[in-house]
């Protein structure tokens, strides 16, 4: 038996659709596992297609070109095992891995659970494998395992039945609040099952409405934890395995600084930003800058994404506009150094109300005039998008979203929202906490730009003012105007909004909690009606178990309340 067994994990970002610049990272990070002295490296779920690739596994061309570069990359395998998520056509397609030894693909394992809920959607494209693969490598047999096939018992226990000491799982699992503490609940589960060590890689990057964080793990036979890889931050991991008492051992894994909820949460922002930005080529980002919270807080992840050279802010006043926000606005521009425009939405908005007078006739003032304000600043918005190429953020938060507290085509304007799926209490504590951040360290949320890693805040100085944080919410839109005119306080519309969403319970199940009824029946009833809303959002970086879009999908249309 061998004494020890060195092997590499590749927590890394592997981009949908870039077949050949996938399989080029590969060939370079194998070479560099091999040099350091692994027997092995591993690679997360389809590494050469990225993940999800979607329709893209319905393309002939697409499929034919994943199976160029694995060939090619088995060709320049040796000295080195290599195990390689793609996608595997054979008259079938199947999520697969190949373990590439000796110049060949030795061993090809097929993904036999099929996840079909949430953001996952494999039984669209995929047929089932039905057989555990393991292999020998330096005297030690390992068995792989694709991602859902760890969450179910029988894939881990076939391969222990086969002989496997050590489970090698490559995996792309998707990040949000409660997924850290779920993933090693199963780990720990599979491994205490079979009595088989467990080292489990995980993607990394933002995809459109999914973020992957890593936070890949080593997991002892016994089912204790050996070592955690921070979340949100590129690397390839070193480990050592020990077949005779099972264990692994780390070596040199990074530490992340700071675990807190918060702290992972908006690196998770701030790498669905910068990779939404980055992959689809955009120089950088606009966003209206109104002097509240929500776009406060957008303003500072994206100068932590970007760097503060490639972000844009414009505020657009109104004879509603306090001086606060005006104050608090262009405080924060000029402290994270970002290009700041004023422009008066006042003479826009007033020639408008004068077209529209006449078919307004008999009619008093209502929401539509607070409406045509936020829709102005939208056609403003997009019209410097449009000119400078500058891709729009659109800044409404989960709460919002959710009871329709927003203006089609007005503040709902913009092709990334970043806070779609955080919900306003959560603002709150983002922004609080990033602003203790800024005297702890300069440049916030792990994996960055060069901009941005570059990018420091004055000691003295808050990325975010104070005013900003403990003013009472306001769209202001008329005089005197807050949220909680027309909402709950958040503290309690967000309580409710997560079980009535997160949790499916229902109007009655809510009550019995303590809410007041009527409270619980009128949110219930914007969620239902704000359907239509919803399905004209921006995507934004799913970081809840329940978010808007391609995960909560209800009808528009129904009778169910």
């Amino acid at each position: 038996m061998v004494d020890r067994f060195r092997f590499a994990l590749a927590q890394q970002d592997f981009p949908v659709g870039a077949v050949a610049a996938n399989a080029a990272r590969v060939r370079e990070l194998m070479r560099a596992a091999q040099a350091g002295g692994a027997a092995l490296v591993a690679f997360p779920e389809l590494t050469l297609a990225g993940y999800p690739p979607e329709d893209l596994l319905l393309r002939p061309s697409f499929l034919a070109a994943c199976a160029r570069e694995l060939e090619a990359l088995a060709a320049d395998t040796h000295d080195i095992a290599a195990f390689v998520g793609y996608p595997h056509s054979a008259g079938e397609v199947y999520n697969a891995a190949a373990l590439l030894r000796d110049g060949a693909v030795e061993a090809v394992a097929h993904k036999q659970a099929l996840p079909n809920y949430g953001v996952f959607d494999d039984q669209r494209y995929f047929r089932a494998g039905h057989e555990s693969v393991v292999a020998e490598i330096d005297g030690v047999h390992v068995g792989f395992l694709i991602c859902e096939d760890a969450w179910q018992p029988e894939p881990a226990a076939a391969a222990a039945r086969d002989g496997a000491e050590l489970l090698v799982v490559i995996n792309a699992s998707p990040w949000d609040g409660e997924k850290t503490a779920a993933r090693e609940a199963v780990l720990v589960a599979r491994a205490q099952e079979t009595g088989c060590a467990i080292a489990y890689v995980n993607l990394i990057g933002g995809q459109d409405e999914v973020v992957y964080d890593g936070s890949s793990l080593l997991v002892n036979g016994d089912g204790s934890i050996a070592a955690r890889a921070p979340a949100f931050v590129d690397a390839l991991l070193w480990a050592t395995f020990d077949p005779a008492s099972r264990t692994l051992t780390a070596d040199g894994w990074p530490q992340a600084t700071d675990t807190s909820p918060e702290a992972v949460l908006y690196a998770a922002l701030v790498c669905g930003i910068r990779d939404y930005i980055d992959k689809n080529g955009f120089p950088g980002v606009l966003l209206g800058l109104s002097g509240g919270i929500d776009s406060a807080l957008t303003l500072a992840l994206a100068v932590d994404a970007l760097g503060p050279a490639r972000v844009t802010a414009v505020m657009m006043p109104s004879r509603y506009t306090s001086q606060l926000s005006l104050d608090g606005a262009r405080s924060q521009a000029r402290t994270l150094g970002v290009a700041y425009h004023v422009i008066d939405v006042e003479p826009a908005v007033g020639s408008f109300i004068d077209a529209l007078t006449p078919a307004f006739a008999g009619k008093g003032a209502d929401t539509t005039e607070e409406n045509l304000q936020s829709r102005t600043r939208g056609v403003m918005l997009m019209a410097l998008s449009n000119k400078h190429r500058l891709l729009l953020l659109a800044t409404g938060n989960k709460s919002e979203m959710a009871v329709g507290y927003a203006t089609l085509y007005g503040d709902m304007c913009g092709a990334y929202a970043p806070l779609k799926d955080v919900y306003k209490t959560v603002v709150y504590a983002l922004a609080r906490w990033r602003n203790g951040a800024a005297n702890r360290e300069s440049g916030v949320g792990n994996r960055q730009s060069s901009d941005a890693a570059s990018f420091s805040i004055p000691d003295s100085r808050f990325p975010i003012p104070s005013a900003v944080i403990d003013r009472p919410p306001s769209a202001e839109l008329r005089a005197d105007q807050t949220d909680q005119d027309t909402l709950p306080p958040y503290e309690v519309l967000d309580a409710i909004l997560e079980r009535f969403i997160e949790h499916e319970e229902s109007q009655a199940e809510i009550v019995a909690h303590g809410f007041d009824a009527e409270v619980v029946r009128r949110v219930a009833r914007l969620v239902i009606a704000n359907e239509f809303k919803r399905r004209q959002s921006a995507p934004g970086p799913r970081v809840t178990t329940r978010a808007f879009g391609r995960e909560r999908r209800y009808p528009i249309t129904s009778g169910w309340r």
